[in-house]
């Protein structure tokens, strides 16, 4: 297994190389830019932009420039200073991450809490009342935007009920308290898990109904086993596979995702660190971001093939 890892690693490598080369090119190639609105500003004179695009190194050719960036990037640990808010770019991400992680892991626990036993008892339960009601919330689930879910959640619980707030991590005053904590987290993770539980509860439904027809169920069941045990030691177990690459493809997406939830719901992540810096054309914070990304995709791909071999005894990696 260990070696396995380590070729993975060293596979990962340049994949990261070829996708750092195109995002500094997409970025780079963005309409606008970091200057766009002192070159809107009559106050700042031509001499005034050319001494701020020499300071940021926007004066010399793009190979130069991301040679620059990717050396300080890998080798000095160096992410860059922010433009729009004239701090370093490493010690802003750091300073989010927590918050991002608490909102995105309480959330992904959530989805599985629910995804998994609806999942299941639907496929046990094919076509009974249960089913058809999960089935049309799936529908529904997935199609509704998060950003619409999440304002629909703000207009009925706090516009009118006035339940839960509407926005932030903690109430002022109260802050590192765990109940205002978790009071704050009830809309954002409300918001963000619901497509998620109705995408992957279907999904692990069809996979469960694909599972229970094979023909090592239908032996399990004639040997006398139990009802739980064939449905959770045999057939969950495998059908539970497929979920686990979907789950793996789509973290960084749902990661990703965050930036909504963040945005709509003023909380202090790297998603809304993000949206800002987009807003105003950050270049080294969409970077950084971005990189970042693209790591947990090949992490999470990496991850989901070393829980298949826990899942599958067929499955070896010496």
């Amino acid at each position: 297994m260990t070696t396995y890892i380590l070729r993975r690693a060293l596979q990962a490598l340049p994949i990261l190389f070829l996708l750092s080369v195109f995002l500094f090119g997409v970025v780079r190639l963005m309409p606008g830019g970091p200057l766009a609105q002192a070159e809107r500003n009559p106050n700042v004179s031509p001499e005034q932009l050319a001494a701020l695009r020499v300071r940021l190194g926007l004066d010399q050719p793009l190979p130069i420039q991301y040679v620059k960036w990717i050396k300080a990037f890998v080798l000095e640990g160096d992410w860059g200073y922010s433009i729009k808010f004239r701090r370093p770019v490493a010690e802003m991400i750091w300073e989010r991450v927590p918050a991002t992680l608490i909102l995105f892991g309480a959330g992904f626990i959530v989805m599985l809490l629910f995804a998994i036993p609806i999942g299941v008892y639907s496929a046990i339960k094919p076509y009974s009342f249960f089913d058809n009601l999960i089935t049309t919330f799936s529908f529904a689930g997935q199609s509704v935007p998060v950003y619409w879910m999440g304002l629909v959640l703000i207009v009925i619980f706090y516009l009118n009920v006035q339940l839960f707030p509407a926005g932030g991590m903690y109430t002022i005053g109260r802050e590192g308290e765990v109940l205002d904590l978790l009071w704050h987290l009830v809309l954002p993770i409300t918001a963000m898990s619901f497509s998620w539980i109705a995408w992957y509860s279907r999904f692990l439904r069809s996979s469960m109904r694909d599972t229970l027809n094979e023909d090592y169920i239908r032996t399990a069941r004639a040997k006398g086993l139990s009802a739980r045990m064939v449905h959770f030691r045999h057939a969950l177990r495998n059908a539970l596979l497929p979920l686990v690459t979907l789950i793996a493809l789509d973290l960084p997406t749902v990661f990703g995702g965050a930036v909504f939830i963040e945005a709509i719901f003023a909380w202090p992540g790297m998603g809304r660190l993000f949206w800002d810096a987009a807003k105003g054309r950050d270049y080294p914070i969409l970077l950084a971001v971005m990189m970042i990304y693209a790591a947990l995709t090949l992490l999470f791909n990496l991850i989901a093939d070393i829980v298949y071999g826990f899942l599958d005894p067929r499955i070896r990696y010496d």
